[in-house]
C-alpha cells in the first residue's frame, strides 16, 4: 500500500522550505507532487539547470490572448522550489498537481472566475480576502485559517505567530505538518459558506483536480508519495479523508479548454513581497532569504542576528553612515533581549529592525528606510537558462542583449548613452525598438544640461511582466527589428492624424527601421495631400524636421521625408493668412501653438528657404480682422527674424492698445506678442511705457476681464524679469532720466571699480 505524505506549506515561508527539505529527507519519497497547473510538468526537469537561478516563475499563458497569463513564482526559499530540485537530484519523479491552466484560463474568458495574474494567493496566512469578489452576505472571501490559529495562541498578528509556530521551529517536520493538517482541517470544517461562493467552486475544481491526480498515481503502485501543497488545501488531500471519486468527476464534468503555452522566465525579489501586489507575497523576501540560507547550513556556525545586523551596518556604510563593529554588537545583544521580553524563540526581523534604528541609526527610521530595498526586500534578478521554450523574439531579444553584453536588472537605474559610439548607438537602437512594441525595459529620462543630439539617458528597470509584454509582441514578427516594422506598419495604417504619424515616423528613425519608415512616410504623404485643414499641418512640420535634422546622427536615408516636409510647409504657408481669419478664443490658441510648433521645426533646418513661411506670417501679423493672440505672434516671429524694425513693432503695438480696440482683444495681441520672453518690455523703454499707460487707461469693469490674461502673460516670465519690469515701470515719469547714464557718478563707483581691478590682477592707484 502507498504510504502518502501531505506537507502543507506557506507560499515562500523559508521555515516551510526548510521543514521539507528535512521531511522529505527523512521519507525518501519516489514521488512528489507539487502544488501547481500540470502543464508545468514539461518545463519542471529545466530546474536542475545549472543556469536557473532564482527567482523563476513558471510562466502559463493563451498564446492567441497573451494578455491571460499567470505566473507561478519561486525562490530558493519557497518550499516548491526546494522539493522539485531534491527530486530532481535524487532521481525521484516530480509532478504539479491542480487543475489545468488550460481549464482555468478557458473559464476566465467564460467569464466563470476571475483572473489571478499571479500565482495562487489563498495559502497566504496574512489574508482573509485573496483578492476576488465579496460574497453576497460580506463575509471574508475566504476564512483566514492562519489568522484564526494565531488568535488562538493569543498572537494580534498572524504574521508573528507563523513566523514563531513554523519559521523559527525546528522540531520533527512530519508531526509539524500532521498536526498543522489537523488544525486546518477543524478550521476549514467550520466553514459555512454556501456552495456556490465563488471561492467554494473555485477551490472545489482545484482540490478535486489534485486527488484526480493524486489518485491516478496511487494506481501507479508508488511506494511513498509527498505532496507538497499550501496548508489550506492540506486536509482535502489526506486520502483517508477522499470524496468518491465520482463526486470529484463530476465536479470537473463539460469544464471548457483552451490552448495555452508554458515556460520560465526571471523573477525579482521586489515582486514577490506583499508591497507588490502578490496575494501570495511575503514582506521582506530579502530577510527570508537570509533566514533559509542560515537555516540551510550555507554560513554554519554563525548567527543569523549577527549577520544579519552586519549586512546592515555595510550597507548603511554604503550610503556614507556611520556603523561601526561594537554597534553591531550592541544591536545583536538588544535584539535578543526584545526578543525575550517579547517572548518570541529567536529574534525576527521586528526586532532586529528595531535594535538596528535604536543603536545603528541613532533612533532615526531615515537611515533604515534607505537601505529596506536592498536588505529587507532585495534587489535580486533571476534567470533561466537558454534551453527554456520561448517565443522566437523573446530568443532574439536574448541574443541581442548578450551581444550587447547588457545583462537586465531588477534594480532601477539611469544610463546616459553617448550615440556617436556604435556600442552605445546600438542599446539606444534597442531601447526604442522595445518601446514602440511596448516592451517598457527604459524610459527616456533628462539628460542634464546637454542641448547636442548625441547623448540620451534612459531609466532602466526590468520588471517581470514585461515577459508577458514580449510575447505579445511576439505576433508582430520573429526578432525585435522586423516586429517593430510589422507594428509600425499597422499603426501607421489606422492611425488618421498627421501629428501622430509625424510623431511615430519621428520614432521610427530613433529606433533605425528603414521599412518603417518608408511605411509611415507612405501613409503620410497620402494624409498630407488629402488634409485641408492649416493647423493639423502646422503641427506635422515640427516631427518631420526632427526627423531630417537628426536623420545624419543616425545614418538613415531622410530623402523621401524631406520632400514630404517641404510640400507640407508650402501648403501651411499658402493657406495660413486664411485659416487665421474669424477665429475665436478657442480655435485662435490652437492656431498659436501649431504656428510656434512649426517655428521650432523649421529653425532646425538650415537649408529650408523660409521666404514663404515668413510672408505668411507678415500677412497674419499687418491685419487687423486676425486674433490678436495669432497676430500678436506672428509679429513677434518676425521681430526674431529682424524682418521688422523696433518702431514698426511699436507703432503696431500703440495701435493695438489704442482707445479704439476693446480691452479683451488688446490683452490677447500683447499676450501673443511678449509671453514666454521679457526681453523686449525690458530692454525697449517705449513698448514698456505703451503697455503701461494702456493698463493705466483701463476701466474698473474692463479690468476685471482682462486681468486673468494679463497675469498668464507675464506669470510665464521669471521672478528676476518680472522684478526688473516692476522696478522699469516705477521710474517711468519719475525723476530718473535715461539722460543721466551719459554722466555716470564715477565717485559713487569707485569702490567697486577698485574691487573688480584686483580681482582682474590689475594694479590699483590710490
Amino acid at each position: 500500500m502507498t504510504d502518502v505524505h501531505v506537507l502543507g506549506i506557506r507560499h515562500h515561508g523559508p521555515g516551510s522550505a526548510h521543514s521539507v527539505a528535512e521531511a522529505l529527507a527523512a521519507l525518501r519519497p519516489d514521488l512528489v507532487l507539487v502544488e501547481g497547473p500540470p502543464e508545468l510538468d514539461q518545463v519542471i526537469p529545466l530546474l536542475s539547470d545549472p543556469e536557473m537561478l532564482p527567482p523563476v516563475a513558471g510562466l502559463i499563458y493563451v498564446p492567441d490572448e497573451p494578455r491571460l497569463a499567470s505566473f507561478y513564482p519561486m525562490a530558493s526559499f519557497s518550499p516548491e522550489w526546494v522539493a522539485i530540485r531534491w527530486a530532481l537530484s535524487t532521481g525521484a519523479q516530480v509532478r504539479a498537481i491542480d487543475l489545468p491552466a488550460a481549464h482555468t484560463f478557458a473559464l476566465q474568458q467564460a467569464g466563470g472566475v476571475p483572473p489571478s495574474g499571479e500565482a495562487p494567493a489563498e495559502e497566504e496566512p496574512l489574508l482573509a480576502d485573496d483578492g476576488g469578489p465579496s460574497s453576497a452576505d460580506s463575509r471574508p472571501y475566504r476564512p483566514d485559517a492562519i489568522g484564526i490559529l494565531a488568535r488562538a495562541a493569543g498572537y494580534s498578528d498572524a504574521e508573528r505567530w507563523w513566523e514563531d509556530a513554523v519559521e523559527h521551529r525546528h522540531s520533527d517536520p512530519v508531526e509539524r505538518f500532521e498536526a498543522l493538517t489537523e488544525a486546518i482541517a477543524e478550521i476549514r470544517a467550520a466553514d459555512d459558506r454556501p456552495s456556490h461562493h465563488p471561492d467554494v467552486l473555485e477551490n472545489n475544481r482545484r482540490e478535486a483536480s489534485m486527488r484526480r491526480l493524486l489518485r491516478a498515481a496511487l494506481r501507479e503502485g508508488h511506494a511513498r508519495i509527498a505532496v507538497v501543497c499550501g496548508a489550506y488545501h492540506a486536509p482535502a488531500l489526506v486520502p483517508a479523508h477522499f470524496p468518491p471519486a465520482a463526486a470529484d468527476n463530476k465536479v470537473l464534468a463539460g469544464l471548457p479548454k483552451t490552448k495555452i503555452a508554458v515556460t520560465w522566465v526571471p523573477w525579482t525579489s521586489g515582486r514577490l513581497s506583499l508591497a507588490s501586489g502578490y496575494g501570495a507575497g511575503v514582506t521582506a523576501p530579502g530577510w527570508y532569504q537570509h533566514l533559509f540560507t542560515h537555516w540551510m547550513g550555507k554560513d554554519p556556525g554563525t548567527d543569523v542576528s549577527t549577520t544579519w545586523l552586519v549586512r546592515v551596518a555595510r550597507a548603511l556604510r554604503g550610503e556614507h553612515l556611520d556603523a561601526s563593529t561594537a554597534s553591531v554588537v550592541e544591536a545583536t545583544r538588544m535584539a535578543d533581549a526584545l526578543a525575550a521580553v517579547r517572548g518570541r524563540p529567536s529574534p525576527g526581523l521586528a526586532e532586529l529592525d528595531d535594535a538596528a534604528q535604536a543603536v545603528l541609526c541613532d533612533g532615526s527610521p531615515l537611515p533604515l528606510a534607505l537601505v529596506h530595498g536592498e536588505l529587507t526586500v532585495g534587489l535580486e534578478l533571476g534567470s533561466v537558462p537558454d534551453s527554456a521554450p520561448t517565443v522566437p523574439l523573446a530568443a532574439d531579444l536574448a541574443a541581442t542583449q548578450r551581444r550587447l553584453r547588457w545583462k537586465p536588472s531588477a534594480m532601477e537605474e539611469v544610463l546616459a548613452l553617448d550615440l556617436r559610439k556604435p556600442g552605445q548607438l546600438a542599446r539606444s537602437v534597442l531601447l526604442h525598438r522595445l518601446a514602440l512594441l511596448g516592451v517598457d525595459w527604459g524610459t527616456p529620462a533628462e539628460t542634464g544640461r546637454t542641448l547636442g543630439t548625441f547623448k540620451e539617458a534612459w531609466t532602466l528597470q526590468w520588471k517581470p511582466e514585461l515577459a508577458i509584454a514580449v510575447v505579445e509582441a511576439g505576433r508582430y514578427g520573429t526578432t525585435v527589428a522586423a516586429a517593430a516594422s510589422a507594428y509600425v506598419a499597422e499603426r501607421a495604417r489606422e492611425d488618421g492624424t498627421l501629428g501622430s504619424l509625424s510623431e511615430l515616423l519621428a520614432n521610427c528613425l530613433l529606433a533605425d527601421l528603414p521599412e518603417g519608415i518608408g511605411a509611415v512616410v507612405s501613409v503620410l504623404a497620402e494624409r498630407t495631400a488629402l488634409q485641408q485643414d492649416v493647423a493639423p499641418l502646422l503641427e506635422t512640420i515640427a516631427p518631420l524636421a526632427r526627423t531630417c535634422r537628426y536623420g545624419n546622427v543616425r545614418g538613415v536615408d531622410v530623402t523621401g521625408v524631406r520632400k514630404i516636409l517641404d510640400t507640407t510647409v508650402v501648403r501651411a504657408c499658402v493657406g495660413l493668412p486664411t485659416a487665421c481669419a474669424g477665429l475665436d478664443d478657442e480655435a485662435a490658441e490652437v492656431m498659436r501653438r501649431a504656428i510656434d510648433s512649426a517655428q521650432q521645426g523649421l529653425s532646425l533646418v538650415p537649408d529650408l528657404p523660409l521666404d514663404d513661411w515668413h510672408r505668411a506670417l507678415s500677412a497674419v501679423a499687418g491685419s487687423d480682422l486676425i486674433h490678436g493672440a495669432v497676430a500678436g505672434r506672428a509679429t513677434r516671429l518676425l521681430l526674431d527674424a529682424g524682418l521688422i524694425e523696433a518702431d514698426e513693432v511699436a507703432a503696431r503695438l500703440s495701435r493695438r492698445l489704442s482707445v479704439a480696440t476693446p480691452a479683451r482683444e488688446a490683452a490677447a495681441w500683447l499676450d501673443g506678442m511678449v509671453s514666454g520672453d521679457a526681453t523686449l518690455l525690458i530692454y525697449d523703454p517705449r513698448l514698456l511705457q505703451l503697455v503701461d499707460g494702456w493698463v493705466a487707461g483701463v476701466d474698473d469693469e474692463t479690468f476685471d476681464d482682462v486681468l486673468p490674461l494679463l497675469r498668464r502673460t507675464f506669470s510665464a516670465f521669471s521672478q528676476p524679469e518680472r522684478r526688473e519690469i516692476g522696478e522699469q515701470v516705477t521710474r517711468i515719469g519719475g525723476s530718473v532720466h535715461a539722460g543721466n547714464e551719459d554722466h555716470p557718478d564715477l565717485a559713487a563707483a569707485d569702490p567697486a571699480v577698485r574691487t573688480m581691478a584686483r580681482y582682474l590682477g590689475w594694479e590699483v592707484v590710490a
